[in-house]
């Protein structure tokens, strides 16, 4: 964004060499010798800042910020005063100008604030557009984005969600796989039906397939009564199966006879029930490669592959990070009960330098902690946590006990948030737990340590 500086100064001398300072600063300059013809350049859209002498015949310094201030009052206003005029001028601040600069001044002086002025006028206007864009968005939020890659993804959803087709949905952790199968439920003809979400990581063999085809009394030891199970509960609209590579085999084999025949027969039973359903699967790994499909059956992943859609990670589309932050954090303002802070060039910064491992769930928690103001120092493990000789294996083991230790760390030792924030299952977790050694008590706050079944 190519920004300019409106400057306003009756002395034809001075406003010349103002003028010739800023512009061998690489600034871009209009000069005005009185304030009504800056009024006619100045609208709420305008990119840049105003730099105006305060002494001026007409309307001078002052009254050209208040009329500024009544159309935009986030538009950077400079004055530039005499020695007589500093408690005006003082005043002046407290009601919101900018800055002011008192005559004589040095070149530099001028420059420098001209150039934090415009830093702050692009933080705005870029707020602005990410704010219009998200409302542009609607109801695909938070699946939103300019990148051409998002644009061709949010298509393809409208084109096949009135279908019955059956959907596999590849990406990384967080990205937003429950996001896309939410939406091809709301978009369709099943949006009056019900919407069924499983993860498959996050239940123990013994239980997965009580909850998907349901049970009779009597079935298994405990037992006691009838229980529908998630695939007839979502007939007549969707059932959404998070993290599917995880499906033990035994279960695979009957969820594909359920893909195949659209009927079930649920524990201890042999009565038949038919099931009118539509299946979105989700996988964070590459089904279609046999190498890291590992026991997950062939003819399952090809009787789900009807219609594959890839979501890509936060890294492969750093454009749209601005926008889901903008949105993210907006949202948790409201939800905080706090006013939307600034996004600081150091929060820019990182929000387009950090690799985003976890997502837009990351982006996420991240939004909330800038809301809350608890951010911190916005730094992340370095290598500085591995020597220098250390092999890449030992590297990688050491950065991630880091993170661990940052999340525990940000959550107080809490293990459900912590878990929410690395978007890993909860037996994964404390895998990681153990085999880094690390003990979770140690971060705890004794007012969040883990209660049973938390």
């Amino acid at each position: 964004m190519q920004q300019s500086v409106c400057l306003v100064d009756d002395d034809t001398d001075l406003r010349k060499a103002m003028k010739q300072t800023l512009e061998l600063a690489g600034l871009i300059v209009s000069a005005f010798p009185g304030a009504a013809e800056a009024l006619a350049l100045l609208s709420p859209d305008f990119d840049g800042i105003v730099i105006s002498d305060i002494r001026m015949p007409g309307i001078d310094g002052l009254t050209l910020f208040r009329r500024v201030a009544d159309f935009d009052p986030d538009l950077p206003v400079i004055l530039v005063t005499g020695h007589g005029d500093i408690p005006m001028a003082v005043q002046a601040m407290q009601d919101g100008v900018y800055d002011f600069i008192p005559k004589p001044f040095a070149a530099d002086r001028l420059v420098q604030s001209a150039r934090r002025a415009l830093e702050k006028r692009r933080l705005v206007i870029e707020n602005r557009a990410l704010k219009r864009a998200a409302e542009v968005a609607g109801e695909s939020l938070p699946l939103i984005g300019q990148t051409p890659v998002m644009e061709r993804l949010r298509q393809t959803l409208r084109h096949i969600a009135d279908t019955d087709v059956d959907v596999l949905v590849a990406g990384e952790t967080g990205s937003g796989k429950e996001v896309v199968a939410t939406l091809l439920h709301n978009w369709s003809r099943r949006r009056n039906g019900n919407f069924v979400a499983l993860n498959c990581g996050a239940l123990p063999e013994t239980v997965i397939e009580s909850e998907l085809f349901g049970h009779e009394p009597g079935a298994f030891t405990g037992a006691l009564k009838k229980r529908v199970g998630r695939i007839e509960h979502a007939s007549g609209g969707t059932l959404f199966l998070d993290e599917i590579e995880a499906m033990p085999p035994a279960t695979q084999v009957k969820m594909l006879r359920v893909l195949e025949a659209r009927e079930i027969t649920p524990l201890g039973t042999n009565v038949v029930r038919p099931v009118d359903i539509r299946v979105i699967a989700a996988a964070k790994i590459d089904l279609g490669d046999p190498a890291q499909r590992g026991d997950f059956r062939e003819d399952l992943y090809f009787r789900l592959n009807v219609v594959t859609l890839s979501i890509p990670p936060l890294r492969e589309r750093r454009d749209d990070i601005p926008l889901l932050f903008s949105h993210f954090l907006t949202r948790a303002a409201e939800r905080f009960k706090r006013d939307v802070p600034p996004v600081s060039p150091a929060v820019h910064h990182y929000l387009m330098s950090h690799s985003w491992p976890g997502n837009v769930r990351e982006l996420s928690h991240f939004a909330e902690r800038v809301a809350l103001g608890v951010e911190g120092s916005l730094g992340q493990p370095t290598a500085a946590a591995a020597p220098t000789g250390a092999t890449l294996p030992e590297r990688l083991e050491r950065y991630e006990a880091e993170i661990l230790k940052e999340a525990l760390r940000a959550q107080r030792g809490d293990v459900k948030a912590t878990i929410e924030a690395l978007g890993i299952p909860r037996k994964t977790f404390y895998d990681k737990l153990q085999r880094h050694n690390i003990n979770r008590a140690d971060y705890a706050d004794r007012t969040s340590a883990e209660k049973p079944g938390r």
